[in-house]
């Protein structure tokens, strides 16, 4: 492993995380408020640790495959730690261990808090938890790939933080990585500036409009207030939210094909079609349980807060306009499955994603058809118009398997570590796991996860990171062949 070439990218990361802080120093300065000190100090402490090893291995520029995916756990891990500077010289998160969770739960886009009251945190330190969303959201090797020297293996960093399912869709639209990266940001920042924008007109304070479409865009879930969206109890920005979580759950190359004139991309498109098949089959259905079980009177009631659950879930958001948990058990059900689900593959959600969910079920449906109809015949899968070959489908069946299998141990787990009810220690993982925030149960949407051990944050933690990096770039560190040169 060259790891000159690791310590430059690190010190990269380190350097756009304290360049990244300048925002919430000037919220502090305009708000006034005891957070400025904390973050200035916090600004000077990252930056001063970024710098030497960016100068010092400046000219190391071979990065291969292998340091792609060190980088890709390392950094984040680094990121998180330096990011929870603030909150414990501020005093708001005097702990190491609940700072860090904090931020890691927010650059995971998991959205799962620690914080008692969030309204009492200074607004600085408010847009600063909400900025990690934002930086998080399209993840931060992206990021770092665009500072990169050219030819320094910015493609390796990219497969190192990206999805099975981009894989899978063979993705791609730019020949130059960093064209790419450019190109996604954009993409990205320009549905975040609009929300803001749309959120603003409706009349939600600016400071508000801002963190929020910071957790939406990026399916995060952080919001500013202790009740989530639901402070504000307001339908048009209920439904301008579930926009745009939709919109981060879309492939974002799909809709930088959309933007340049290709629509015949929406047509071919297997998964988004599926997308929207669970969609309006689990906000039909619940809306229909909520509607007729008499928890909303008004069918719009129902549709609204349904679909708004239904949404935030399913693309592992994490936002709440009401607590489910009050809500009939046939509900709750189907709001446990969609959190199995995840969006589309190249969106800013976590999460099983629906490509897997297509090629396995085809998957399955091509083999019965095979054993008891047509025995002889050669049977092949195709997924936008393409075959898909055998290790693709081999692929999505580890990534299925691999997230049930950790969901189970991890729970387990956390029955020992907090003795918590079974049913609370497994959703407490798939939250973590799945990068969704509030679970059911004891981490349901009107608890948080302040109480659970030091051990099970870090646990929890951990997962986090496993979710966000989909699973295989964390866990190939633990193979003993990855250390081998």
């Amino acid at each position: 492993m060259n790891f000159a070439s690791i310590a430059h990218v690190i010190g990269i990361l380190l350097i756009v995380t304290g360049c990244s802080m300048s925002l919430p120093i000037a919220c502090s300065i305009l708000y006034q408020e005891n957070d400025l000190l904390p973050l200035l100090y916090s600004f000077a402490i990252t930056t001063g640790a970024g710098i030497p090893l960016f100068i010092a291995f400046r000219k190391n520029n071979d990065l291969q495959i292998k340091d792609g995916f060190f980088i890709a756990v390392v950094g984040w891990v680094v990121v998180s730690a330096f990011s929870a500077i603030p909150y414990m010289i501020h005093g708001s998160i005097p702990s190491f261990t609940d700072a860090f969770f904090e931020m890691i739960s927010g650059y995971t886009t998991t959205g799962a808090t620690i914080l008692n009251d969030i309204e009492a945190v200074p607004h600085g330190l408010l847009f600063w938890r909400s900025q990690t969303h934002l930086l998080g959201g399209m993840g931060f090797l992206t990021l770092a790939i665009i500072f990169l020297p050219h030819g320094m293996g910015g493609l390796r960093l990219f497969r190192a933080e990206s999805s099975p399912g981009q894989v899978i869709t063979k993705d791609k639209f730019k020949p130059r990585n960093r064209d790419t990266m450019v190109m996604l940001w954009w993409i990205y920042i320009g549905l975040n500036c609009i929300q803001i924008i749309l959120l603003a007109l409706g009349g939600m304070p600016l400071f508000d409009s801002l963190c929020t479409a910071f957790g939406t865009v990026s399916t995060s879930g952080y919001s500013t207030r202790n009740a989530s969206i639901g402070a504000y109890n307001n339908a048009y920005f209920d439904w301008i939210i579930i926009l745009f979580m939709f919109l981060g759950g879309l492939s974002f190359v799909l809709i930088y094909q959309v933007l340049r004139g290709d629509t015949n991309a929406l047509k071919i498109n297997t998964e988004l079609r599926w997308y929207l098949g669970f969609l309006f089959f689990f906000c039909g259905a619940i809306t229909l349980i909520l509607w007729t079980k008499g928890t909303y009177h008004n069918i719009s009631d129902a549709l609204r807060y349904g679909t708004f659950q239904i949404v935030s879930l399913l693309t592992t958001t994490g936002f709440g306009t009401a607590d489910y948990e009050l809500w009939p058990h046939s509900a709750q059900m189907l709001l446990f499955v969609v959190c199995f689900v995840g969006a589309c593959a190249g969106s800013t959600t976590s999460g099983i994603k629906v490509v897997h969910y297509v090629i396995i079920c085809k998957y399955m449906y091509a083999s019965i058809r095979k054993i008891f109809f047509q025995p002889m015949a050669v049977v092949s899968l195709r997924l936008n118009g393409r075959t898909i070959d055998d290790d693709i489908i081999s692929l999505a069946l580890c990534y299925f398997i691999i997230n049930i299998f950790m969901v189970l141990v991890g729970g387990f787990v956390m029955t020992l570590t907090d003795n918590m009810n079974y049913s609370s220690a497994i959703s407490s993982v798939i939250a973590a796991l799945m990068n969704i925030g509030p679970g059911f149960g004891a981490v349901g949407p009107s608890h948080n996860f302040a109480f659970i051990s030091d051990i099970g944050k870090w646990f929890l933690s951990w997962n986090m990171l496993v979710g966000r990096l989909e699973m295989f770039s964390a866990l190939v560190l633990f193979f003993p062949s990855f250390w081998e040169k």
